[in-house]
């Protein structure tokens, strides 16, 4: 396990769960002022989604909350909020954990990490999607949104990793100890505009790889494509919007992967990766964070939309995510799941199409 604490598996304490589920709401509507990247992007012309300041989403045009929407909601209103951190028993944990160092090269597997933190194996090589293994999402040691269980797995039982996939700048998307740990080893595949976080920790250039949307990038051992999503991005109060936010298609040989990253839902652009790419061997994509719709249905989908976007992106098979490790939102902590099983007794999808992994498994795929 690693060494570092921050890295490594642990107990926490009882987080404060109304203050976390207010401050989650807060962070997702802060305001922002212009600041510009000090590095250029040929790929970011101005566009259908960027205006040559900001970017947006050309099917959400108006991001309309705002904070007092968040203390309206929260203290004058009549939303319940699941204690999360009572039932964290409910999230499923692996009993035992495989040797990701030794994985066979012929075999497609993956293991979830917990949230949208996935590895990725095949052919020898490993790729990560927007990992964090940092006891908690936030921008201070104290505070943001606490692990809801232990993690299993730490940074030393990772293998050597090539590839991260960034989705875009959230703090439970991009974490900065985790980078800091992966280091200047794998080769960063990140949304327009967001090289320069990269840069000023001192990642070498060459390793920085930043898409526009449908921009892709063949180097031998994979082929990345940035594909659309319905989100945002900002890590304070002054930068939202200043760069762009991603799903990724990755091909390995003869297998295709689909990582959603974080998305709401419109009926345009899934359809049109579905169109585009032709289907995908797997899809990772999000089932939790959801509730209230009224406040959160933009920017994150509910398991119905989930399984609307599998059969948009033609996926052959599904992996639930970014549900069960931090509380951002007000459904209980295994309503995702039992959503998508309702969907599958209702012959809504096929039983196995679509399925949910516990933290630390590792799954092989045919």
């Amino acid at each position: 396990m690693a060494n570092d604490a921050a890295l490594s598996k642990m107990h926490f304490r009882k987080p404060y769960r109304f203050l976390a589920i207010t401050c989650a709401l807060i962070f997702l509507t802060a305001c922002s002022s212009p600041s510009p990247s000090k590095h250029t992007n040929d790929a970011t012309n101005t566009s259908d989604h960027y205006d040559g300041e900001k970017f947006h989403n050309p099917y959400w045009p108006d991001f309309d909350k705002s904070i007092w929407d968040v203390v309206r909601l929260r203290y004058f209103s009549d939303l319940k909020i699941a204690d999360n951190e009572a039932n964290a028993h409910r999230v499923p944990v692996a009993s035992h954990i495989a040797d990701l160092r030794s994985a066979a090269p012929d075999v497609f597997q993956v293991t979830w990490l917990g949230h949208a933190s996935f590895l990725i194996q095949y052919r020898g090589i490993a790729i990560l999607t927007d990992p964090i293994l940092s006891p908690r999402a936030s921008p201070l040691p104290v505070g943001g949104y606490p692990r809801l269980v232990a993690m299993p797995i730490g940074i030393d039982d990772l293998p050597d990793v090539d590839y991260v996939l960034i989705s875009h700048n959230h703090y439970d998307h991009l974490d900065l100890n985790t980078i800091e740990a992966l280091g200047k080893s794998p080769h960063y595949l990140v949304p327009a505009k967001l090289g320069d976080w990269f840069i000023d920790l001192g990642i070498p250039s060459d390793h920085i790889h930043e898409f526009d949307w449908w921009e892709s990038r063949d180097d031998g051992n994979i082929i990345a494509t940035a594909t659309p999503s319905q989100h945002w991005s900002g890590r304070s109060l002054f930068d939202r919007f200043d760069t762009l936010w991603a799903s990724w298609h990755v091909k390995i040989a003869d297998r295709s992967i689909w990582f959603a990253g974080d998305t709401g839902y419109n009926a345009h652009q899934f359809v049109e990766i579905g169109q585009r790419l032709g289907g995908v061997d797997l899809a990772l994509i999000p089932i939790g964070a959801y509730h209230p719709r009224s406040f959160l249905k933009e920017q994150h989908v509910d398991p119905e939309q989930a399984i609307q976007i599998h059969k948009d992106i033609r996926a052959k098979r599904s992996i639930g995510m970014h549900w069960g490790t931090f509380q951002l939102s007000a459904e209980a902590i295994d309503e995702p799941v039992e959503l998508i099983a309702r969907a599958q007794r209702l012959g809504l999808i096929d039983e196995g199409e679509f399925s949910t992994m516990a933290i630390g498994e590792t799954r092989q795929l045919p």
